[in-house]
C-alpha cells in the first residue's frame, strides 16, 4: 500500500488531483477511420527499420471502439482526471476543412468524462503532425505554427467550455530533438540547425496558440508540457561538470527559459551559433506570454561527460526500468530545487507524467504483479510530497500510462501501463499498480 505522512496534501482531494494519462496515437487505432488523414507517425512506421519489430501504431489499443469501456476503467479506479491527446488529423484532416465526426469522437468522450466526475485534461499536440503540414515543410516551416493556431481556435471554440486543461504540447523537447537531430522519432531527420528551428517554431506555436485559447477559452487552464531529464556529472572532474551545463542548456532551459525568461540561453547560442534559429521580431514575446500551469514530464536523470559534440550520455547505472531508464527518484527533487531556481516564479504544476516500463504479463492466476512499478511510483510520490512541503506549487499527479499501448519507436516492447493490454485480444487487466491507486484514491478525505 502506498504510505504517506499523515494529514498529506496528497491525500486531500481538495488540495491535490490524481489522474492518469495517454496520447492519441499510442491508443488510438481506427487510423482510416471517422475521417482522420496520416500523420507523420503513420508514415514514420512504414518506413523498414524505424520502429523496433517492424511494429505500427495504427492499431494502438483500439481506444477508438473502446474508449466508453476505458472512461469507465478510469472511474473504477477513482482517478480524479484523464489527461489525452487530441489528434490533430483526426479533428483537421486538410487545411481549412473541419471534421465533424472527429469533433464529436472527442465530444463524446469529453462528455463521458464529465458525467463520470473525471476532469478531462486535452492535449492538442502529442508528436502526431498531420502528413499535409509535413509536405509543406512541418516544424521547419514557420507557417505550421499559424496552421496550430487555426486548430487550437477550433477546439478551444468547440470544447472550452466542457474541460478543465489544455495543453498547447506535449514535450516539444522530444518532437524537435528526437525528430531533427537524432532521427530516432518522425519524422527521422539528423541536422542540427534544423533541429533548433524546429524548436522555435514549435515554441511559436505555443505561444500563438495560447493566444487563441485565452480568447476562446479563458475559463479553463491553459499551459504548456516540458518534459525534464535533469543532467548530473558523471564524475567530478571540471570537463564534466561543463558537459552537464550544456546538457542542461539544450535540453532544460532550451525551452523553459523561452517560456520564463522571453530568451533562448545565450550559454549555448553563444558556445554554437548555428544553434540560434531564425526569428521574428516579437516571437519571443508571443512566446512568454503567462501560463495558467507548467506540465512536467518526469521519468529519470542523465549522466553525462564531456565529448566533441558538446556533451555524450553515459549509460545508466542500476537500478533500471526494463526500457533502461535509471531509476532515481531524488532527481525530481532536485529539478525544482536546483534547475528551477533559475526563474524567480513558477506556475501552478502538474506532474502530467511519470511512470515506469516494466514487462510483466499476466500470471496464472490471470494477475499482473508489478511490484516494482509499485515501488517506482511510491518512491516518486514521496518526492513530491517533500516538494510540496518546500513550498512548491505542485497541484496534481498524473501516473503514465492509464494502459500499454505503442511506445513510438520501440513499438510494442515496452508496456507502461498500470492496465495490461493483450494486443491480440486487447483485453484490458488492471495491474497489481493500478489496484494500489484505486485504494489509494479511495482512502482520501
Amino acid at each position: 500500500m502506498f504510505e504517506f505522512k499523515e494529514k498529506s496534501p496528497l491525500l486531500n482531494r481538495d488540495q491535490f488531483l490524481f489522474g492518469t494519462a495517454t496520447s492519441s496515437f499510442q491508443i488510438e487505432g481506427g487510423a482510416d477511420l471517422g475521417g482522420r488523414t496520416p500523420s507523420i507517425w503513420d508514415d514514420f512506421c512504414l518506413e523498414k527499420g524505424r520502429v523496433k519489430g517492424g511494429d505500427d501504431g495504427r492499431k494502438g489499443t483500439n481506444h477508438f471502439h473502446l474508449w466508453k469501456d476505458d472512461i469507465d476503467l478510469i472511474e473504477h479506479l477513482n482517478f480524479d482526471a484523464y489527461r489525452f491527446s487530441l489528434s490533430w488529423s483526426r479533428i483537421i484532416p486538410a487545411r481549412g476543412q473541419i471534421n465533424e465526426e472527429g469533433l464529436r469522437f472527442y465530444e463524446d468522450i469529453i462528455d463521458r468524462c464529465n458525467e463520470r466526475g473525471i476532469k478531462p485534461f486535452i492535449t492538442l499536440y502529442h508528436w502526431d503532425l498531420p502528413t499535409y503540414l509535413e509536405d509543406r515543410g512541418g516544424w521547419i516551416n514557420r507557417e505550421t505554427a499559424y496552421d496550430f493556431a487555426e486548430y487550437a481556435a477550433v477546439v478551444a471554440k468547440r470544447f472550452g467550455d466542457k474541460v478543465s486543461s489544455i495543453a498547447t504540447l506535449n514535450e516539444p523537447f522530444c518532437s524537435a530533438f528526437l525528430g531533427y537531430l537524432w532521427g530516432v522519432h518522425a519524422p527521422g531527420y539528423k541536422n542540427r540547425r534544423m533541429a533548433f528551428q524546429a524548436a522555435h517554431h514549435l515554441m511559436l506555436a505555443h505561444g500563438l496558440g495560447m493566444t487563441e485559447l485565452k480568447k476562446h477559452a479563458p475559463q479553463t487552464k491553459n499551459g504548456i508540457v516540458l518534459n525534464f531529464t535533469p543532467a548530473y556529472p558523471a564524475s567530478s572532474s571540471a570537463s564534466d561538470q561543463l558537459a552537464t551545463a550544456r546538457a542542461d542548456y539544450e535540453h532544460t532551459f532550451w525551452f523553459s527559459d523561452a517560456l520564463f525568461r522571453g530568451r533562448y540561453p545565450e550559454e549555448l547560442i553563444n558556445d554554437e551559433p548555428d544553434s540560434k534559429p531564425c526569428m521574428m521580431p516579437g516571437d519571443m514575446e508571443v512566446i512568454s506570454q503567462d501560463v495558467d500551469f507548467l506540465g512536467v514530464n518526469f521519468y529519470s536523470r542523465q549522466l553525462v561527460s564531456l565529448s566533441t559534440n558538446g556533451y555524450k550520455v553515459q549509460p545508466a547505472p542500476d537500478p533500471k526500468t526494463d526500457i533502461g531508464w535509471e531509476v532515481f527518484p531524488k532527481a525530481l527533487f532536485d529539478l525544482f530545487q536546483d534547475k528551477f531556481s533559475r526563474y524567480d516564479k513558477l506556475p501552478p504544476i502538474y506532474i502530467t507524467e511519470n511512470g515506469a516500463a516494466y514487462n510483466e504479463g499476466v500470471d496464472a492466476n490471470g494477475e499482473v504483479i508489478d511490484a516494482k512499478r509499485i515501488e517506482y511510483y511510491q518512491q516518486h510520490l514521496n518526492e513530491v510530497e517533500r516538494l510540496i512541503d518546500e513550498g512548491y506549487p505542485i497541484k496534481g499527479y498524473f501516473a503514465w500510462s492509464l494502459m500499454d499501448n505503442f511506445e513510438w519507436a520501440e513499438g510494442y516492447s515496452q508496456r507502461f501501463g498500470i492496465v495490461h493490454v493483450d494486443y491480440e485480444t486487447m483485453k484490458r487487466t488492471p495491474k497489481a499498480s493500478a489496484k494500489m491507486f484505486k485504494d489509494l484514491l479511495a482512502s482520501r478525505s
